[in-house]
């Protein structure tokens, strides 16, 4: 335990506290918090198949670096877009021209306290975003707004051991309805890491969608955490597609606080070599007449390893809620692992909630079949791959977004469909 300490203390010792305005009390937990937790371990059930000793091993820093363009990382060419280098805003490769009706403002240009609605205590990585944190943005669409083009937000890493502590803070006031969209990247260097928090708010008859890519390097670590609350009539989905990383944690836990709302969580996770993505998900029913709709699938090869927990929670006041859970897996080598765990856990006895997991292998007689009629195998294999992930790719509403996951597949996997 002394050595896990150890690390702890390396992990952030570099880092300058923040300098924005977050709110004194926050900080005073964080600290707290830094100083009296441990990284955790396998023995935290939360982090069961995830080993995070390797960063417990690194000295992160923080400093400033600029890339040459955006174009390689622009998703949506018609958004307006803010781009994050290790975590500080990039001007000069920004466009500032905000849509009617949004307000976009720097979180290191606030006159104001900033709180926060996630948990600080004993989360050692929650707790280092916040007393540590490099930038972030706060995105307010107001009411009755109706956002033609998303928001884009694209966040670049470039340097050796870099951190970016990163807060996006993301208001749909009643009645609007805006998507946004999130692409991580990295560009030179090793062993950077993202830590990434969201804090999103959807309020009264408001519609938000966020569509997040995932495409960092094979040596780098990436920890996400979303925290959205949803009023009363809200609907909000969020599309996770990770693509690369060498450790990918994402952490989102949806608060159903009024009746009436529609979650939706997908997700896609191709890995390759000795990848490491873990999706823990938690969507919290505490009122009636809801409805949340879950599906995660993964394609693993190689020596990766796939973690999915998603776990639904209905009260005991929450009646007649209709949830839906599923993770599907496919491994195409001996060597690769999935751990696959949804959980229900229910208080109510008028609901309709199910839940399912299945892992297995390309059928080989598909392979075949599709063979006999012209396709080579390593078409063939493609093919139901796609059309095994498809079903969640299909939840993408943004064409552009889905070209872009397109391309990075033919990239990075030399798919040719």
């Amino acid at each position: 335990m002394a050595v896990i300490a150890e690390n702890t203390v390396n992990f952030t010792k570099a880092l300058a506290p923040t300098s924005l305005s977050v709110s004194k009390s926050n900080i005073e937990k964080a600290m707290y918090t830094l100083e009296n937790s441990p990284l955790p371990t396998t023995r935290n059930e939360a982090w069961k198949y995830t080993r995070l000793v390797k960063i417990g091993k690194v000295k992160f820093q923080n400093t400033k670096a600029t890339i040459a363009s955006i174009d390689p990382y622009k998703i949506v060419e018609s958004a307006c877009t803010f781009v994050f280098v290790n975590g500080h805003f990039s001007a000069e490769l920004s466009s500032r021209v905000i849509p009617a009706g949004v307000t976009c403002e720097l979180l290191s240009e606030l006159n104001e306290e900033i709180g926060t609605s996630v948990n600080l205590e004993n989360e050692l990585f929650n707790a280092t975003n916040t007393a540590h944190l490099t930038g972030g943005i706060r995105i307010t669409i107001s009411a009755k707004t109706v956002v033609e083009s998303p928001i884009q937000i694209i966040h670049v890493l470039k340097g050796d051991h870099v951190i970016s502590n990163f807060r996006t803070i993301i208001k749909a006031e009643k009645f609007s309805k805006s998507a946004i969209v999130q692409g991580f990247f990295s560009e030179e260097g090793e062993v950077n890491f993202c830590n990434n928090i969201t804090e999103v708010s959807v309020e009264d008859n408001a519609f938000l969608t966020i569509d997040k890519i995932q495409y960092e390097s094979e040596n780098s670590f990436h920890i996400n955490t979303e925290e959205v609350q949803q009023a009363k009539n809200s609907n909000f989905t969020i599309n996770t597609f990770t693509l690369n990383g060498g450790i990918v944690r994402n952490n989102l836990h949806i608060n159903v606080n009024g009746e009436n709302c529609e979650s939706h969580l997908n997700g896609a996770y191709l890995l390759k070599n000795k990848q490491h993505v873990d999706n823990h998900s938690i969507v919290d029913h505490k009122v009636p007449n809801c409805e949340s709709f879950e599906l995660y699938k993964g394609v693993i090869d190689d020596n990766s390893t796939g973690v999915f927990n998603g776990k639904v929670y209905v009260r005991q006041d929450a009646q007649k809620i209709n949830a839906f859970q599923s993770n599907g897996n496919v491994l195409l080598s001996d060597n690769a692992t999935i751990n696959s765990k949804p959980e229900l856990e229910i208080y109510a006895d008028d609901v309709k909630c199910s839940h399912g997991s299945t892992t297995g292998q390309l059928d080989e007689e598909a392979v075949f079949y599709l063979r006999a009629r012209g396709l080579s195998e390593k078409s063939a294999r493609q093919l139901m791959v796609s059309a095994f992930i498809g079903e969640v790719l299909n939840k993408v509403e943004n064409e552009q977004v889905l070209d872009f996951i397109h391309g990075i597949l033919r990239k990075r996997f030399d798919w040719n469909l």
